[in-house]
């Protein structure tokens, strides 16, 4: 029980602080997408998490050097600057006891994959099927494609049914007092003296109980009641709540007759009609006083939020951290349907459903969901993915009140024609958002956790997660006679560097080729910008 007076648990109603950040955990690694399919967790349990644990406790002040090298950043490298060995070393060998399953069934794939990719020359599979062991069998079909090119077909529901285990997954609150973290991908997250881990599953109905406390209070009673929390814990616990009513901003909710656009950051943008509200790639600040750059924050969302609309699945695109703190107010998720049964592209109606997530809407390419004065057409996405066949990627035309939008994502233009076809089929484009990170990392950065093979550094540098450059993103500005142009800020804002690991100067490749574009765009009357931090947009019908 909280330590408090009686009257204070009756009479006091609590909200949850607008500055409690929510990390999500999973093996006290940050959690994304790729962590919760069983398989895909596994190869980045044992070729990434425990190799960069065993680097780190055999040698921490080779990684304390690079952490300074701003040339290695978002590498293999531990932040923890040479110190917490022990502790480093204890979650090493604690991960190995908690993830035996999933080990295993790391090294049956891998070894299963090898073994059809030596053997399989085009005669029948069938006797293959004997020597697939134990921890994969019965989860996977032996198939080839029309050139007799071997793989393996995941049955993804069987593998969440036998391996699927929410024990180690956890919610870290801590009060944000910078936008500064470590990056997630190669640092795990250590106990912390100000944070409180709340051991809670995320599809753990309470989750949506506690983030409904920044608007609709309760008394600590009430709270309490929620929550099971330690005696050590309680006055920590209690820090996080404000009696003090939050300044929610007046202007959340729009009710004008035109389109409202506000732009949060990174890929993410609110659009709102007074009949509909759709947010795009939800990546959300949380308020930092006296903070520089201007920002909207979850207290600039409104009330109901219709469509959660997902483009890719990326670890900056679908993003757990700000999902579970808008779950309660969403009422569909649209999200692209993915490539059946593939390692790589693993299933994110899947995903979803296991951590707690309603109302899906698994979009395909050509689609079209019906909204109020308007429909969101779903169009082709090409490239950012390494040429992998990764079919879980979706850009969409908005059209709302006579107007079309089209939120590309990171589209790479790696084939014109067919922006030719996409043009057939919507017309001109009034608004154009694009991501320009024409020089993206290799593909072992973020895949390389599922090669069975590893890739040439040759072929490795040039297969990139790049979206498009000057030229070809004005391919797209020309051929859908674009009005507005809009370039993300491709992970800019410092509260997407512990997901992207970015940091641009004004001769970075990016920043010139995306200059370019917004100088080509003005030069031919074409109202262009790179946006940053926050921006609006009012527009009429």
């Amino acid at each position: 029980m909280f330590i408090t007076r009686q009257s204070d648990l009756r009479m006091n109603l609590y909200y949850l602080k607008p500055t409690i950040k929510a990390e999500p955990l999973i093996w006290q690694w940050y959690a994304w997408s790729y962590l919760i399919p069983p398989l895909t967790a596994a190869s980045n349990i044992v070729e990434r998490h425990l190799k960069i644990m065993q680097s780190y406790v055999q040698n921490p002040q080779i990684h304390a050097q690079a952490i300074k090298d701003p040339k290695l950043l978002g590498g293999p490298f531990i932040d923890l600057e040479g110190q917490k060995v022990d502790e480093v070393k204890a979650l090493l060998e604690q991960t190995k006891k908690d993830c035996q399953e999933l080990l295993a069934l790391h090294d049956a794939f891998k070894e299963t994959d090898r073994m059809i990719q030596a053997e399989g020359q085009g005669d029948t599979l069938e006797p293959f099927y004997n020597r697939i062991l134990s921890p994969l069998k019965g989860m996977v079909e032996l198939v080839y494609d029309l050139n007799n090119h071997p793989s393996l077909r995941l049955i993804e529901p069987l593998l969440y049914r036998k391996y699927y285990n929410t024990q180690h997954q956890r919610i870290v609150l801590s009060d944000t007092l910078t936008d500064f973290r470590k990056f997630v991908l190669s640092t795990p997250y250590l106990n912390q003296e100000d944070a409180f881990s709340l051991d809670i599953s995320f599809s753990d109905p309470k989750i949506d109980q506690l983030f409904k406390l920044k608007r609709e209070p309760k008394s600590l009673t009430e709270i309490q009641e929620l929550f099971d929390i330690p005696e050590a814990k309680q006055e920590l616990f209690k820090s996080f709540f404000t009696t003090e009513k939050p300044s929610l901003h007046e202007d959340r909710n729009y009710s004008g007759d035109g389109i409202r656009i506000r732009y949060f950051g990174h890929a993410c943008l609110l659009v709102q009609t007074k009949s509909v509200s759709l947010l795009f790639d939800p990546v959300i600040s949380y308020p930092i006083k006296d903070n520089e750059i201007p920002r909207y924050t979850f207290e600039d969302l409104p009330d109901y939020i219709d469509y959660v609309v997902i483009t890719h699945n990326h670890q900056d695109h679908l993003m757990f951290e700000p999902l579970l703190q808008i779950r309660h107010k969403v009422g569909h998720i649209v999200f692209p349907a993915n490539h059946r049964g593939s390692l790589e592209d693993p299933c994110v109606k899947l995903i979803l459903q296991h951590t707690g997530f309603s109302s899906l809407i698994e979009a395909k390419e050509m689609e079209s969901i019906p909204l109020p004065d308007g429909e969101l057409i779903s169009l082709p996405f090409f490239g950012e993915h390494s040429d992998l066949n990764i079919q879980s990627k979706l850009s969409h035309c908005l059209r709302l009140k006579g107007k079309q939008f089209l939120f590309a994502a990171d589209s790479n233009n790696i084939e014109p024609a067919l922006y030719d076809f996409i043009f057939e089929s919507i017309g001109s484009v009034d608004m154009l958002f694009l991501g320009m990170e024409c020089d993206g990392a290799p593909l072992s950065w973020l895949y390389g956790p599922l090669l069975s093979t590893p890739l040439s550094r040759a072929f490795d540098r040039n297969r990139t997660l790049s979206g498009s450059n000057f030229e070809k993103a004005w391919d797209i500005v020309q051929k859908l006679q674009c009005k507005q142009v809009y370039i993300y800020a491709m992970g800019q804002e410092p509260w997407l560097n512990y997901v992207m690991a970015l940091k641009y100067h004004p001769d970075s490749i990016q920043m010139m080729e995306s200059d370019k574009l917004v100088q080509t765009c003005r030069e031919n009357n074409i109202e262009a910008d790179r946006l940053f931090g926050r921006k609006e947009w009012v527009i009429s019908p």
